[in-house]
C-alpha cells in the first residue's frame, strides 16, 4: 500500500481545502466544498474565505446569512458552524445524539432527571412562532415548568441540542456586533430538518464521508470522527469503502480517500495563507501533523489565527488599527518574510477595505 508522508498529505490537504490555489468559486459554493466553516468567532470566516477565493467580496456572506442560504447552527463536534440551509437540513437529525451526549457530558447532574423528549416538546412549541430569542429568554420562559436544571444547563441543552436552531442576523454579519439569538430552524428555513433515515440505512452518513474526504482527504476514520463528532460512523465507511481507495501515513494509519480527488505532487509550491482563528484546515483532524508541528499543537484550540509558510504553522499573527502583526513561531527565512509582509498587507487592505495595508513582521521567533 502507498505511503504518503506528511509533506504529500499537507499539499492534498491544502489542495482541497482551496489553500494552494484560490479557486473562483460563489462564497456558498465554497461553504458547502469545505463542509461549512466553524465559526464562534462570528468575523473569522470571512478570514477563511478571503485567503481561499480568488475575488471574495464580505457583503456577499452577509448577503447569504440575511438571505438564509447559509445558517450559523451549532453542529460538527457541538461547535457553532457556518452550513448551508441544504446540509443543516440534511444533516442536523444525524447529528442529533452526539449533541445531547455532548452537553449531557458537561451537564448531566444538572439535567439528571430532566425528561428531555418532554424538554424539547416545550421548547419546540415555545420556538414555533419564529421569533428570535436569547438563551436567557427562553430560560424565562421555561423555567417556570422546568426549575430543576438551572439558568445555564436549561439554556445550553435547548439551545445546543434539543431543538435544532439558527442565530439570526445580525450576528455573523461583516463589521456587525449582535449578540446571539436563537430562531427554530424550521421557521427559519420554511421547513423542519430531514428526519432520520430508517433504521439500518445511513445515506447522510454515506453522504458525509464522501464529502469528508472531498474537502479533507486522504484520511483516517479517527479523522472523520475528529471533525464530525460523530462516533457512529463506521457502517456508513464500510458501505462506501468500494469506492474508495487507501494509503497508509508514516504512522501506519490506513488512510482513505475518493479516487479521483487531487493528490498534488510533494513538491508543489505553497504559497502564504493567513487562517482565522478555528480553521477548519487544521481543526479538522484527529493527526493535525500534516498542518502543524506537535509542539504548537495548542494553538489550534485556543483561537490563535495562524499563517502558513510552505503549508505549515510558522506564525501567528493578530490586528489592531489597521496593521497586521506577524509573531514568527520559526525563524523565516528573507524570501519567506517577504512573502509573509507581502500577503499580509493584502489581508490588512482587506479588513479595512483598502484603509491600510500595514504589516509588522516580528524580527525573531517567540
Amino acid at each position: 500500500m502507498t505511503v504518503l508522508d506528511n509533506r504529500a498529505l499537507n499539499r492534498a490537504t491544502l489542495a482541497r481545502q482551496l489553500l494552494l490555489d484560490r479557486a473562483d468559486l460563489p462564497a456558498v459554493d465554497a461553504v458547502a466544498h469545505l463542509c461549512g466553516l466553524q465559526a464562534q468567532e462570528p468575523q473569522e470566516p470571512f478570514t477563511g474565505l478571503w485567503s481561499r477565493l480568488t475575488a471574495f467580496d464580505p457583503a456577499s456572506l452577509s448577503e447569504l446569512l440575511t438571505s438564509r442560504a447559509l445558517v450559523r447552527t451549532h453542529l460538527m463536534r457541538r461547535t457553532v458552524h457556518l452550513v448551508t440551509a441544504t446540509d443543516v437540513l440534511a444533516w442536523r437529525a444525524r447529528h442529533d445524539a452526539m449533541l445531547r451526549q455532548r452537553v449531557l457530558g458537561v451537564y448531566r447532574d444538572d439535567l439528571k432527571g430532566v425528561d428531555l423528549d418532554e424538554l424539547a416538546r416545550d421548547a419546540r412549541e415555545l420556538m414555533a412562532d419564529g421569533e428570535p430569542r436569547t438563551a436567557a429568554e427562553i430560560v424565562r420562559e421555561l423555567a417556570p415548568r422546568w426549575p430543576g436544571p438551572g439558568a445555564r444547563p436549561l439554556g445550553e441543552v435547548v439551545v445546543a441540542a434539543l431543538v435544532p436552531m439558527a442565530q439570526a442576523p445580525p450576528r455573523g454579519l461583516w463589521r456587525t456586533k449582535g449578540g446571539v439569538r436563537n430562531v427554530a430552524l424550521a421557521s427559519w428555513l420554511g421547513r423542519p430538518v430531514d428526519p432520520p433515515a430508517p433504521e439500518g440505512a445511513d445515506p447522510v452518513g454515506r453522504a458525509m464521508v464522501r464529502r469528508y474526504l472531498a474537502a479533507f482527504g486522504p484520511a483516517a476514520t479517527a479523522d472523520l470522527r475528529a471533525w464530525s463528532g460523530l462516533a457512529g460512523l463506521p457502517g456508513a465507511v464500510a458501505a462506501v469503502r468500494g469506492e474508495l481507495v487507501s494509503f497508509r501515513d508514516e504512522r501506519g494509519r490506513e488512510l482513505l480517500d475518493l479516487p479521483d480527488a487531487p493528490r498534488p505532487d510533494p513538491g508543489t509550491p505553497a504559497p502564504v495563507r493567513f487562517l482565522p482563528a478555528f480553521d477548519n484546515a487544521i481543526l479538522g483532524y484527529q493527526e493535525r501533523g500534516r498542518i502543524i508541528d506537535d509542539a504548537h499543537r495548542g494553538l489550534s484550540v485556543a483561537g490563535e489565527r495562524v499563517v502558513l509558510v510552505d503549508g505549515r504553522t510558522a506564525a501567528t499573527w493578530t490586528v489592531a488599527e489597521g496593521v497586521v502583526g506577524v509573531a514568527p513561531l520559526r525563524h523565516l527565512s528573507r524570501a519567506d518574510r517577504a512573502e509573509v509582509a507581502e500577503e499580509g498587507g493584502r489581508l490588512a487592505s482587506f479588513l479595512s477595505d483598502g484603509g491600510s495595508d500595514r504589516v509588522r513582521v516580528a524580527s525573531s521567533p517567540h
